[in-house]
C-alpha cells in the first residue's frame, strides 16, 4: 500500500517542475484534484492558471494584483500544460484530451499526471513519479474504495479530539460527544469504526454519527468501566490492534502517530497515521526515518542521501527532530 500526502505532492511538484517545456505559458488544472498541483506549478513557474472548464470556454486567466506586472493575462498561449494529480487506466486523461482537442485544436498541449501507476503512460506526456497500486492519496482518502474494508479511528479524524477540560469522563465529555465539530467527511461507507471511547458512551456516539451522516457497518468500542481503568491498562492501541486482526480489515486509519506505530507492531499489519501523514509498517525501526529517506531521494544526490540516512541511524528520530526545531528558531 502506497500513500502520498499533500506535503509529498508539493515536494514532487517542486523537484520535477524543471521537466515542464519552456514554452508553456498557461497551466490548466483538471478539477478537482488536478487543481492542487496545477496551483503549485503556476506559483512556482510564475504562470497564469485556469481550471479545465474555463479554458474550454475560452475564458482568460486572472492573476493576483502583485503578479500583473510580470504576467500578461491577455496573451494567447503558445502551449498549455494540462495537469491532473494521477493516472491509472488513462480513461479520464483520454476524455480530457478529446475535449481539449475539440475546443482548442490549434493550441499545442502537454499533458501531465503527477503520479502514475508506472513511469510512462501512452495517455500522458509527463509523469513525475511512479506510485503503483494499491495507493491512497491524502486528498482522496475519504472517498477511497478502501474504506469499504478498513478500520477507522473516530477522534482526531472524523471529529476533533476533546480538550482536556472536556475529558472528564462525565457530563462535559458527554456534551463533547454530542457536539464535536466534524473534521474529515467520508463520502463512502466505512466498514469498521474502531474507537477507544468507552462502551457506556455508545448512545451518544451513535447519535453523533447519525446526525453527521457517517455511514458505517460496525462500531467497536472499549468495554471498560472508566477512563481511569483504560489508562491503567493502556488499552488504546492493544484494543484497536485486536479488532484489526479479528476483522481481517485491509487497513487501519489511526489519528495519533504513536498509536499507529503500536497498532502496526501489535497487529503486524500496516497502519495509516493521520498525524504523521505516512503509512506505518510493522517491523519498521522508524516509519519517520523511511519516509524522510524516501523524500530525500527526490531532491538530493547520493552522498546527501547517505549522510541523512546515517544521521537518522546514529542519532535517532527524536534527536533529529530536536535539532530541526532548534535550527528553525
Amino acid at each position: 500500500m502506497e500513500y502520498r500526502s499533500f506535503a509529498d505532492l508539493a515536494e514532487t511538484v517542486f523537484f520535477n517542475a524543471h521537466a515542464i517545456p519552456e514554452d508553456v505559458d498557461l497551466i490548466v488544472g483538471v478539477p478537482r484534484s488536478g487543481l492542487l498541483p496545477a496551483n503549485l506549478l503556476a506559483v512556482q513557474l510564475h504562470k497564469p492558471l485556469l481550471d479545465l472548464e474555463s479554458y474550454l470556454e475560452g475564458r482568460r486567466p486572472v492573476v493576483g494584483r502583485t503578479a500583473r506586472e510580470t504576467i500578461d493575462e491577455n496573451v494567447r498561449p503558445r502551449r498549455v500544460l494540462i495537469v491532473d494529480d494521477s493516472i491509472a487506466s488513462g480513461e479520464s486523461m483520454r476524455l480530457v484530451r478529446e475535449r481539449v482537442h475539440l475546443a482548442m485544436p490549434d493550441v499545442p498541449a502537454t499533458y501531465l499526471a503527477v503520479y502514475g501507476t508506472r513511469a510512462a503512460h501512452e495517455d500522458a506526456d509527463l509523469i513525475f513519479e511512479a506510485v503503483p497500486s494499491p495507493r491512497i492519496f491524502e486528498w482522496n482518502l475519504m472517498r477511497h474504495k478502501r474504506l469499504a474494508d478498513a478500520c477507522f479511528d473516530i477522534d482526531g479524524i472524523l471529529c476533533h479530539d476533546p480538550h482536556s477540560a472536556q475529558n472528564d469522563d462525565g457530563e462535559k465529555y458527554r456534551d463533547f460527544l454530542l457536539t464535536a465539530r466534524p473534521l474529515l467527511r467520508a463520502n463512502v461507507p466505512i466498514k469498521h469504526l474502531v474507537t477507544s471511547r468507552l462502551e457506556k458512551y455508545r448512545p451518544e456516539t451513535e447519535r453523533w454519527l447519525a446526525e453527521n451522516g457517517v455511514r458505517y457497518e460496525h462500531l467497536w468500542m472499549l468495554d471498560l468501566p472508566s477512563a481511569e481503568e483504560r489508562r491503567r491498562q493502556r488499552a488504546h492501541a492493544s484494543f484497536k490492534a485486536s479488532v484489526y486482526v479479528k476483522t481481517g480489515a485491509g487497513l487501519f486509519v489511526e489519528s495519533e502517530d504513536k498509536q499507529a506505530r503500536e497498532i502496526a507492531e501489535l497487529s503486524e499489519r500496516p497502519v495509516l497515521s493521520i498525524e504523521g501523514q505516512r503509512m506505518v509498517w510493522p517491523g519498521d525501526a522508524s516509519a519517520a526515518r523511511r519516509s524522510y529517506i524516501r523524500r530525500s531521494e527526490r531532491g538530493g544526490g547520493a552522498v546527501k542521501r547517505l549522510v541523512r540516512a546515517a544521521a537518522f541511524g546514529l542519532l535517532g528520530d527524536q534527536t533529529i527532530a530536536r535539532i530541526k526545531r532548534t535550527l528553525r528558531r
